[in-house]
């Protein structure tokens, strides 16, 4: 690199014009070359001339701002993303753009003082040469998809307008370029101009919002959700599925264990096994096994695999598709313990009181033959069909945390229901399972976990991707069978490796705030229902608020509330303890599939118990805290775009119903209106307060509700009413709803103009909405 010192005045070199811009501490225009070398204005019309000859010659480029930097380099100043995080915490990213024919440089980030960065996120950055790399100093993190916008082209007369996906974007921005693009396609599109004129020109078609599988595309795309492997990664994990299952492994082959899962489960990571300890120290206890796929035998820290685990984070899980963390040759083959195959496990040995106390566990790696993979309703069907005496009582209760056990996978179809001779060899081994989770409930009542039975909808789709129902999934007592003993064996994992100093990534969830309490106290009040701030709050005390609320309409609302009052678990090294599930020490160990925080745990334990290859690096464990930031962002990042992707199929099976009468429960008021669900669908919708009737509507912030001057008529959440269904837009995922005439509707409602029918290449869209464009 040049050498630049200070010249004497006049029109500088090629190389002095270089040697400035490479050791400038701030971005280089024409200005401040000029000002750098004293030019007169003559001498600045002819650095114009030499600036532009410089870059026809490609000795240099410019960046945003009009600033210079050397041609395959990256600007002093300039929009980074950020591509990774090493074992050893570095966090390395990338130009956003970059168009030399050379790879784009990584760059090494500059610790931050507040807030850790993710794989995702952009930076405004400013960038400096060290030795032989590049240093990026970041100034300010950025929106995600700032310049992006993710929309549906509609035509109004002869304009293109891009209409956002989003809920609470009601702006639509004018298409200055629509390229191929066609109008109703899906489109990423970037922004241009100042407001209040702001263009946006189409960047790329992503194809028909309202083919099936389109829906999760749209959330895919809005969040950055990586969903495409590289060709390295697919090829080593093809050639690491290949290899040996490794010597020294326990034999568990004769083990009747079996895989309990949804009926359209993709992948099997948990197996579970029981039977009557024989050991006179645990007298009427038991003997237990958690099998989980040894994922950490093939996914070395480290590898391709491992950086693009990490870069996910998670897998994440939509109706229509799965976005996984590891390849399927890995995910869907070789690490799901399938029935009748020998699998590598990391298994989890548990000894369980006839109380349902963990007293011993310890932690192999094996090989299993599942014996069967099971269907949540067929296993509940046979247990269900068992003598009563043998099954035992079905204990009941809602779940406080999902653990692995009940996910709406998307897949295959499941092996069909077994025949009546294989249903007593199944039966045998289900029994025992079952004998002992009425111990491990025993153990979860006496600690009183939260109980929070929130209803979870289900999407069910044909062969095509259609539409087939929405409903609230039912919940099993197989499925709750399953959590106990998958949270059974993360509470061991946890414990294991405490014992042996070893390092854990807990699943931490800490106690709720006092300013969140006061809030659920004063929201409690509006109830009639006392909350005392005094007491030690425990998962029990929100308990037992909602068991006062078991006969009321608002329990939902309220137990929503008690939800909300809730923080938000995440993954650390430290340990501050699972309040939610009332445990001190919890760690993620059951789903190395689809979550990178239960592969750290497994590789810990391999390396704390001197298990074999694939153990927990150094830098692995000198980076738990950045790793664990990082995958608690990726997961909110999954929980968003299921949510969103769900609310979007919710908003096109309701489509066709637009106009129709619907039985709904007011889940939120405002001083704008109120929010309605539809009762056993879901799907928030706004029944804006201007369409409440001809009286002025007041807002209580107290009561938060809304009272008629003139009728006394009051709208609270919780209430049920029937309302009309105005608007469902899939794309956004929004509803909009309208009072039933003779219930308070407003007079000159048909007086705001027609509602308007997107045409989607010639057909209409199930898509309405007012005239007025916003």
């Amino acid at each position: 690199m040049p050498k630049f010192s200070k010249p004497a005045p006049g029109l500088p070199t090629r190389d002095q014009v270089l040697a400035f811009i490479a050791s400038s501490e701030i971005p280089a225009g024409k200005r401040e070359i000029a000002k750098a070398f004293g030019l007169s204005a003559q001498d600045k019309i002819l650095l114009k001339a030499l600036l532009k000859d410089m870059a026809d010659e490609g000795l240099i480029d410019s960046a945003p701002g009009r600033a210079f930097h050397k041609m395959g380099g990256v600007p002093k100043v300039t929009v980074l993303r950020i591509a990774d995080v090493d074992d050893s915490g570095t966090v390395w990213a990338v130009p956003e753009r970059w168009e030399a024919e050379t790879p784009a440089p990584r760059l090494r980030v500059r610790e931050r003082k507040r807030g850790a960065l993710g794989i995702g996120d952009r930076v405004l950055a400013r960038t400096e040469e060290a030795g032989n790399g590049l240093i990026a100093h970041p100034m300010k993190v950025l929106p995600k998809g700032e310049e992006l916008v993710l929309g549906v082209l509609r035509q109004e007369g002869a304009t293109l307008w891009l209409q956002g996906v989003e809920k609470k974007e009601r702006r639509e921005f004018q298409v200055s370029d629509a390229g191929d693009a066609q109008v109703g396609d899906l489109v990423l599109a970037e922004k241009a101009g100042r407001p209040p004129r702001i263009t946006v020109r189409v960047t790329q078609v992503l194809g028909d919002p309202f083919a099936p599988r389109s829906f999760s595309l749209i959330a895919i795309h809005k969040l950055g959700i990586p969903d495409v492997f590289s060709t390295d990664t697919l090829e080593e994990a093809v050639r690491v599925a290949a290899q040996p299952l490794g010597a020294g492994r326990e034999d568990l082959r004769h083990l009747p264990i079996v895989a309990i899962d949804p009926a359209d489960a993709r992948d099997h990571d948990d197996a579970v096994w029981a039977a009557p300890d024989d050991d006179p120290a645990n007298e009427g206890g038991w003997k237990a096994i958690v099998a989980i796929a040894d994922v950490s035998f093939y996914v070395r820290p480290g590898s391709s695999l491992d950086r693009e685990a990490r870069r996910r984070g998670n897998s994440v899980y939509f109706p229509d598709r799965v976005v996984p963390m590891l390849p399927e040759s890995l995910s869907a083959e070789m690490c799901s313990l399938k029935e009748g195959v020998d699998r590598a496990a990391l298994v989890c040995h548990l000894r369980i009181g006839k109380n349902g106390a963990l007293k011993s566990w310890r932690f192999t790696r094996a090989v299993v033959r599942i014996a069967a993979n099971i269907a949540y309703e067929d296993a509940q069907a046979m247990i269900d069909s068992a003598p009563p005496p043998a099954r035992g009582r079905g204990p009941g209760g809602g779940a406080a945390e999902d653990t692995g056990g009940a996910l709406d996978h998307v897949g295959p179809a499941h092996p069909p229901t077994p025949s009546r001779e294989r249903e007593g060899e199944l039966l045998a081994a289900l029994l025992p399972l079952w004998s002992c989770w009425h111990a491990l409930y025993k153990a979860r009542t006496a600690r009183a976990p939260l109980d929070l039975d929130l209803p979870e909808r289900r999407v069910v789709l044909d062969e095509k991707g259609r539409i087939l129902s929405v409903a609230p999934r039912e919940r099993l007592d197989s499925m709750r069978l399953i959590e106990d003993y998958m949270i059974a064996a993360n509470v061991a994992a946890a414990k294991a490796l405490e014992a042996k100093k070893a390092p854990v990534m807990y699943r931490v969830h800490e106690q709720p705030s006092r300013e969140k309490l006061v809030a659920l106290k004063d929201y409690l009040k509006t109830f009639g229902i006392e909350f005392a701030l005094g007491q030690v709050v425990r998962p029990k005390t929100f308990n037992q608020i909602l068991d006062k609320t078991i006969d009321r309409d608002e329990r939902p609302q309220i137990m929503e509330q008690v939800l909300r009052t809730q923080t938000q678990a995440y993954y650390a090294p430290a340990n501050m303890g699972h309040f939610g599930l009332a445990l001190g020490s919890y760690g993620h160990f059951t789903s190395p599939i689809r979550r990178y925080a239960d592969l750290l745990v497994h590789r810990s334990l391999v390396a704390a118990y001197d298990l074999g290859p694939g153990g927990l690096s150094e830098g692995e464990a000198a980076s738990m805290d950045k790793i664990g930031e990082s995958i608690s962002m990726l997961e909110r990042r999954a929980m968003e775009a299921e949510r969103d992707t769900i609310d979007r199929y919710v908003a096109a099976f309701l489509s066709e119903k637009i106009g129709e009468v619907l039985e709904t429960r007011i889940t939120g008021v405002t001083n704008f209106g109120f929010f309605a669900t539809v009762e056993g669908i879901g799907g928030d919708g706004l029944m804006p307060v201007r369409d409440l009737g001809g009286e002025y509507f007041r807002f209580d912030e107290a009561s938060r509700t809304l009272i008629g001057d003139q009728s006394g008529m009051v709208y609270a959440s919780g209430q049920k009413l029937p309302l009309r269904l105005a608007e469902a837009n899939p794309v956004s995922g929004a509803l909009r709803f309208e009072m039933v005439e003779g219930r308070g509707a407003r007079p000159d409602r048909d007086d705001r103009g027609p509602k308007r029918v997107i045409k989607h290449r010639g057909r209409p869209a199930n898509i309405r909405h007012q005239g007025k464009k916003r």
